[in-house]
C-alpha cells in the first residue's frame, strides 16, 4: 500500500496537525493504561528533533458532541507530558482565533495538546466547516491514528482535504503488519479467535478462509458453533439467531479445507460469578444450570502443539470470561504458547492485549495492534477511511 509516509517530508519550523488515538482508560482522574501514548512516541519524537511545531488532537470516550469534564483530555496531558519528559502545551478550545494563535506562536519544537475532539458534534459529523477550521492550525496533517482510522470524522478524514496529508510511523506499521497478514503470511497460518460473539466475527472468520490453515475458536463464541452442532451447551452464552449461521461457517470451514477447532473441554460454573462452583467437563457437553466460562486443560494443550508449529499467528479475542482471574487460565496459557513460538504473531483486540501483557510476554510478540476495530474492519477486508483519505491524497 502506497502510504505517504512522513520520513520524507521537511516539517522545521512547519505547524504539523498530528492526530492520534489518545483514547485511553482513566481511573480517579489519573490514566490507568498508557500503552496508546507510548505507540505513538517514535511519530512524536522524529517530529520534534526534526524541528515540528507540533498540535496534537484525539478523542476520548464517548462525549456525544458536548463539553463534559469527565472526558477532559488533561489527565492525558499530565501523563503524556511525564512520559515525553517535556513541557505539553493544553487548548481548550479546539478551534479558533484564540488556538490559532497559539499554534502560530509555538516554538519549533513545542507540543501542543488540544482538548477532546469529540466536545464538537461536527467532529463525528464529518463537517466540511469543522475539518477546514482543523486545518488552519497547521501546514501539514498526519494520521497517527489507526485506532480511528475507520471512522470518517473530521479529524481523520476531512482534513485531509484542506492539508497535504501523511501516515504516522504507528500507522504505517499497522497497516504494513496487517497488509503482510493477508497477503503473504508464512504457513502454517493460524487465526486464533475468542469472545462473547459470534455475531461480531462473522465477517473475520469468513474473509480469513481462504486465507488461514487452521482456525482455533474460544470465549463465549464457541458454545453457539457446539448448540449449532446438538453439543449440550447448559446455560453458556448463545446466539440463538446466529445458530444456523454459525452451522453453515463450520461448513465452509470444510469446503475451504480450514481446520477449524472447538474446545474439547471447558471449565464451568453454576453462576457468572468469582464466587462460583466450578468443574472441568469434556466435549460430550456442559450440563443444566452450568455455564461454559474458559476453555479446559485438553483444549489448552490441544491448541498449544498446534501453535508451536504456526508460521503466522492472528490473535483477537479471549478465550474465556478473562475478567475473572477464576477463568483467565486459558487465555494466558494461550498467550505464552503465543510467546514460545518462533511464528510472526499479531495480536490485536483489548482483552488480548491484556493478556498479552498479564502474562509478562509482550515483548515476544512481533506486532500488538492498538486498532481495536479497526483491525477487526481491515481484516474483514473493509476499506478504512482514514487510510483511503491519504491514499487518495497522496494520488492527487
Amino acid at each position: 500500500m502506497n502510504l505517504p509516509r512522513i520520513e520524507n517530508i521537511d516539517v522545521k519550523g512547519r505547524r504539523v496537525f498530528l492526530r492520534v488515538d489518545f483514547n485511553v482508560p482513566l481511573e480517579n482522574g489519573k490514566v490507568s493504561d498508557d500503552t496508546r501514548i507510548i505507540k505513538t512516541l517514535p511519530t512524536i519524537e522524529l517530529l520534534l528533533n526534526r524541528g515540528a511545531k507540533l498540535i496534537i488532537a484525539s478523542h476520548l470516550g464517548r462525549p456525544d458532541g458536548k463539553v463534559n469534564p469527565k472526558y477532559s483530555m488533561k489527565p492525558v496531558q499530565e501523563a503524556f507530558a511525564a512520559i515525553l519528559k517535556k513541557p505539553v502545551k493544553f487548548s481548550e478550545q479546539i478551534v479558533g482565533a484564540d488556538v490559532e494563535k497559539i499554534s502560530h506562536d509555538l516554538a519549533n519544537g513545542e507540543v501542543l495538546l488540544l482538548e477532546n475532539l469529540r466536545f464538537h458534534k461536527e467532529e463525528e459529523e464529518n463537517n466540511p466547516e469543522f475539518a477546514k477550521k482543523l486545518s488552519s492550525l497547521a501546514d501539514i496533517y498526519i494520521n497517527d491514528a489507526f485506532g480511528a482510522a475507520h471512522r470518517a470524522h473530521a479529524s481523520t478524514e476531512g482534513i485531509t482535504h484542506y492539508l497535504p496529508s501523511y501516515a504516522g510511523t504507528l500507522m504505517y506499521r499497522e497497516i504494513e503488519m496487517l497488509t503482510g497478514l493477508i497477503t503473504k503470511p508464512e504457513k502454517p497460518f493460524v487465526a486464533i479467535i475468542g469472545g462473547a460473539k459470534v455475531s461480531s466475527k462473522i465477517k473475520i472468520l469468513t474473509n480469513l478462509f481462504n486465507k488461514v490453515d487452521t482456525m482455533l475458536i474460544g470465549g463465549g463464541m464457541a458454545y453457539t458453533f457446539l448448540k449449532s452442532r446438538a453439543v449440550p451447551v447448559g446455560s453458556s452464552l448463545v446466539e440463538k439467531e446466529f445458530e444456523s449461521q454459525a452451522f453453515q461457517i463450520i461448513d465452509k470451514a470444510a469446503y475451504e479445507n480450514v481446520d477449524f477447532q472447538l474446545p474439547i473441554d471447558h471449565v464451568i460454573a453454576d453462576s457468572f460469578s468469582e464466587k462460583a462452583k466450578i468443574k472441568t467437563v469434556d466435549k460430550m457437553g456442559i450440563i443444566d444450570g452450568w455455564m461454559g466460562m474458559d476453555i479446559g486443560p485438553k483444549t489448552v494443550s490441544a491448541y498449544e502443539k498446534i501453535i508451536k508449529s504456526a508460521g503466522t499467528i492472528l490473535w483477537n479475542g479471549p478465550m474465556g470470561v478473562f475478567e475473572m482471574d477464576k477463568f483467565s487460565n486459558g487465555t494466558i496459557q494461550i498467550a505464552k504458547a503465543i510467546a514460545k513460538s518462533n511464528a510472526k504473531s499479531v495480536v490485536g483486540g483489548g482483552d488480548s492485549i491484556a493478556a498479552i501483557n498479564k502474562a509478562g510476554v509482550e515483548d515476544k510478540i512481533t506486532h500488538i495492534s492498538t486498532g481495536g476495530g479497526a483491525s477487526l474492519e481491515f481484516l474483514e477486508g473493509k476499506t478504512l477511511p482514514g487510510v483511503a483519505a491519504l491514499l487518495k491524497n497522496n494520488k492527487d
